[in-house]
């Protein structure tokens, strides 16, 4: 399909099927393209200083407080705008792709938000893409429904408030071409959405919500700002009624909190603490520094000094300035048929939801509607009938540069045991994502695409830090597809990409990238 507009194109170069002619619309396209015109340099540009940035840190150059934005923090006296009436609860929240099932299960699960995500938890397959729209559209009508043959879905009369997360600036989506270039993926998750449910949601009484990935700093947010700006006046949707939460999951990002909360201080609905990404970008920023050596990743837990730092300045600063915090994904997931393994992954959840609200999170993330009931009974507690704890401004709390880049006092060691784990998981987790699965259950945790990532970066860095032989690595690699060969196809396409990822000399930004062409390219095949 080819539309003609403004003496320029818009080619759409996949096919969705019925969901189609609902979602790519001309005119939804064509506001798309707008979006692209008018923000995709900006984007590029915002790409190369992270690319001039890491050259920076390659040489020695280590992140701190920016000094010509010393002002915005010093200043005591500005917020976020208030949160609207459907965003000052927040206690726990569901995230999950957004295929058909999982946005009903997800919806009445019983958590306040759910968090329809694009992202890390979607392979972005053509089709996934699309009819994910069609299926928030549906959702948002409340007209959504499964019928699989052996069960019927619906929504219940209470269902959880809707956020959507748009891919990050670092993706594109291939199967758009406006003027003859590939578009920015968060411009055209996003962009969708709003086109077709900004109105709607406000009808309903709610607005349209996002959630912003892998920001690397306040310019970053800017951008997003004023694409906000620009989209409300575009769709006749009144100023301020679309908010944001960040995540934040990168290492730079935790440097500039204050100043992203102030750029999108009139759409801004907080922070989160995305702690998968957010070790994963320790990882990658740090990769070629000793000291920034991580071990096994199970032993990297929130209570290690630097994550510690990190979720305690993240909590004081959005209570600072009026904004919501939000926790992070435990990753462990309940087994219905293993009752051990349950009582283990509630237990462990269980902890961590406890240390969230004991710092003063006004809420938290679950990936599993089993989880709800035993975050929402812990944060139930902390809050009573008090919606959040704002208030709680946590002045006791202390963090210098020094507190964040803290990695060496990580207690644990390298061990052959965790290699083969990052090996296993990292090869399970690209077939399923070749396969239009973005999140798996493996070993009992729920795996995306940001854990991936850190399974692949700590392979690469343990090799770069003779932690580990490159030759040792293929071997565990063959190990581990032994293993595997009879639990479905992908793994060997899989083992080429981690291997690709994991052990090339130069290291790749993110894994997506090389794995999205060998999504596309199976696509087009």
């Amino acid at each position: 399909m080819s539309l003609l507009m403004k003496a320029t194109s818009i080619d759409v170069l996949g096919d969705a099927g019925e969901a189609e002619a609902r979602v790519l619309t001309p005119e939804a396209l064509a506001f798309v393209a707008d979006l692209q015109r008018e923000f995709n340099p900006r984007r590029l540009e915002l790409l190369a200083a992270r690319v001039e940035r890491q050259d920076r840190i390659a040489g020695g150059e280590l992140p701190d407080f920016l000094e010509e934005t010393r002002a915005i923090r010093e200043d005591p006296d500005w917020r976020v705008a208030a949160a609207p009436p459907d965003l000052l609860d927040r206690r726990v929240e569901i995230t999950g792709p957004v295929d058909r099932k999982m946005v009903i299960n997800a919806l009445n699960s019983g958590a306040r938000i759910f968090m329809a995500d694009f992202e890390d938890s979607n392979s972005p397959t053509w089709l996934n893409c699309v009819e994910g729209q069609e299926n928030l559209i549906d959702a948002v009508d409340r007209t959504i429904s499964l019928d699989t043959g052996q069960k019927q879905y619906r929504l219940q009369d209470e269902v959880a408030n809707l956020l959507v997360r748009p891919r990050g600036w670092h993706l594109h989506e291939a199967h758009l071409l406006v003027d003859g270039e590939t578009v920015s993926a968060g411009l055209f998750d996003l962009g969708l959405y709003l086109f077709h449910c900004g109105q709607r949601q406000l009808d309903a009484g709610s607005g349209p919500y996002f959630y912003l990935p892998k920001l690397e700093s306040h310019l970053e947010a800017r951008l997003w700002n004023d694409v906000f700006l620009f989209a409300q006046e575009r769709l006749s949707i009144p100023r301020g009624t679309i908010r944001a939460t960040v995540l934040i999951e990168t290492i730079l990002a935790a440097f500039e909190m204050e100043e992203i909360l102030y750029e999108l201080r009139e759409h801004s609905a907080g922070l989160n603490a995305g702690r998968w990404d957010y070790m994963f970008s320790i990882i990658k920023k740090f990769r070629d520094r000793p000291e920034f050596v991580l071990p096994d990743r199970p032993l990297v837990t929130m209570s290690a000094p630097f994550m510690r730092a990190y979720t305690e300045l993240l909590v004081k600063t959005c209570h600072r300035r009026g904004a919501h915090a939000i926790g992070g994904m435990a990753a462990f997931i309940p087994s219905r048929r293993d009752p051990e393994v349950n009582e283990v992954a509630l237990t462990k959840v269980r902890e961590d939801k406890l240390r969230e609200a004991g710092d003063g999170f006004d809420g938290t993330w679950v990936a599993h509607p089993d989880l709800v009931p035993v975050a929402l009974s812990v944060f139930d507690d902390a809050l009573g009938e008090r919606p959040n704890q704002v208030v709680r401004q946590r002045d006791d709390v202390s963090v210098e540069a020094d507190d964040l880049l803290n990695v060496a006092a990580t207690p644990g060691e390298v061990t052959e045991e965790g290699v083969r784990l990052n090996v296993s998981v990292g090869i399970q987790y690209i077939a399923s994502w070749l396969n239009g699965v973005g999140a798996a259950a493996i070993n009992n945790l729920m795996e995306d695409a940001a854990t991936a990532e850190i399974s692949r970066s700590q392979i690469w860095q343990w090799v770069q830090h003779d932690r580990v032989t490159r030759e040792r690595v293929l071997e565990l690699e063959r190990e581990e597809l032994g293993k595997l060969g009879k639990l479905g196809p992908g793994h060997e396409a899989a083992a080429e990409i981690f291997a690709e990822v994991a052990l090339a000399d130069e290291f790749a930004d993110f894994l997506t990238l090389p794995a999205y062409e060998r999504l596309i390219s199976a696509e087009r095949a």
